[in-house]
């Protein structure tokens, strides 16, 4: 495992210093670095108090080292999970792999965004759980899932898998019930929060104008026929002509900021989308398996692709209030920087420094086949929380490469799982036998659980 970490760890400081201080997405970024904390519209502010937290450093550098740590560290940890279960050193070191050298996972942890901090707590806590169930485990599990819930919401859908999976598999009651009311606690005061802010018990205000967006690939309203209200949200231009689903949000072509009122403008979008897509079932599944075509592309970004997601080659000026915001956060110049040679040995390293989708999504298929056939049950929460992570934004909103990453170590865990050579101790195999004995032990027998149940061959 040193033998991997070191060219990763190279990798990471090239990205420390070839971009300094970090790397800033569009409004989202100084979206989170304002100093003024309040509860998202749009999203949860769960990384915006992170950042508060560090703000008396003043310093995005900090924030960026930070974040390649925990990537690092997550790393780490599912490489000990596996050679717990049996893997050789090289062989955990190799699943482990794509978590280390992926191009995105290194733009993801120098970039000033939510999702490595999301990708870290809900791979943290399933790996946590997947070590070993106890209440404690479940207890710091359901936590961290919590607190991926108010950094993005798609994280939400896990804890309820995580207190499925712990159900199905009859841990008891204590663990569950220790995941629920420690994922519970950080959801609740954050929608308090936003109750007190707001006046509204959630945790957004932007589910529906997300799928009402999603939606504006397909929606012909002389098929949906809206009532009045309604129809204000009407797309007004030909499908084919229509930009990609997130452009609905934000430009000005777009009818839902003719709408006032954040909250008001959400409802509205929702039932909008609710119709639309009760209206045109069939569209609203062709849209989403258009999406969910792209897993199939095996170049990830090619080099005409005018996209954020790749370390720029020429410095990006702040201007106006978002200047204001990050160079108070800095305490000093923040534009992100670029600095030779190292950015540009970076850059060169992304046009091959990738995991393929393809080949993602086919080791996910193995790893919930092989998972079913070899009984190898643990594997399947890493391997279904993976699945709901990639399938569900094209269902809610649109497809994204930036959505599909927090996919990789799940996947990564949920083959190491499966291809281990130690299954799970008894009492992670099989808690209610392993119940049962305890009973037997308690009792003074020494015979093998159930062996009192069975009539002897005399």
């Amino acid at each position: 495992m040193i033998i991997a970490l070191v060219p990763a760890i190279a990798l990471r400081l090239l990205a420390v210093l070839g971009y300094p201080p970090s790397l800033l997405f569009f409004g989202d970024s100084f979206a989170f670095l304002r100093e003024e904390l309040a509860p998202g519209t749009t999203r949860p502010s769960g990384y915006s108090l992170l950042l508060a937290l560090l703000r008396p450093a003043h310093s995005l550098t900090l924030i960026t080292v930070l974040q390649h740590l925990l990537g690092l560290a997550l790393a780490v940890g599912i490489y000990l999970l596996l050679r717990r279960r049996g893997l050789p050193g090289w062989g955990a070191a190799l699943l482990v792999t794509p978590i280390l050298f992926d191009e995105f996972m290194v733009l993801l942890e120098h970039m000033i965004m939510a999702d490595l901090a999301f990708i870290v707590l809900v791979c943290g806590a399933i790996t946590l759980i997947v070590w070993r169930v106890t209440p404690a485990t479940a207890a710091v599990g359901g936590l961290l899932l919590g607190l991926a819930g108010i950094t993005r919401t798609v994280g939400l859908p896990l804890l309820v898998l995580t207190a499925v999976y712990l159900l199905i598999r009859r841990y008891g009651w204590r663990p569950l019930l220790a995941l629920l009311v420690a994922g519970i606690v950080p959801l609740g005061a954050y929608a308090t929060w936003t109750k007190v802010e707001k006046g509204k018990f959630a945790l957004t205000e932007a589910d529906g104008n997300f799928l009402w967006s999603r939606t504006m690939s397909f929606a012909d309203c002389a098929v949906i026929r809206p009532p009045e209200r309604l129809a204000v949200l009407c797309p007004n231009m030909p499908v084919e002509q229509r930009p990609y689903p997130p452009y609905w949000l934000w430009e000005s072509f777009s009818p839902l900021l003719k709408v006032p009122g954040s909250a008001h403008r959400n409802q509205l979008a929702g039932e909008f989308a609710r119709k639309a897509i009760l209206a045109q079932p069939g569209s609203y599944l062709g849209a989403v398996a258009t999406d969910l075509a792209q897993l199939l592309r095996w170049e990830r970004t090619a080099v005409t692709d005018k996209t954020p997601y790749k370390f720029p080659a020429a410095e990006r000026p702040l201007n106006g209030s978002v200047k204001e915001i990050a160079e108070s956060y800095e305490n000093g110049p923040a534009a992100t920087r670029v600095v030779e040679p190292f950015a540009g040995w970076l850059r060169a390293y992304q046009r091959f420094g990738y995991l393929p989708f393809p080949v993602l999504m086919l080791g996910l298929a193995g790893a919930l086949a092989a998972a079913l056939v070899r009984r190898r049950w643990d594997a399947l929460l890493p391997g279904v929380a993976a699945l709901a992570l990639v399938v569900s934004p094209p269902f809610l909103a649109a497809y994204d490469v930036r959505y599909v990453i927090p996919a990789i170590p799940l996947v990564c865990l949920a083959l190491g799982l499966t291809l281990g050579t130690r299954p799970p101790s008894p009492s992670q195999e099989d808690p209610s036998g392993a119940r049962h004995r305890r009973r037997h032990a308690e009792a003074g027998d020494s015979r093998p659980a159930g062996a009192g149940d069975r009539p002897s061959p005399a």
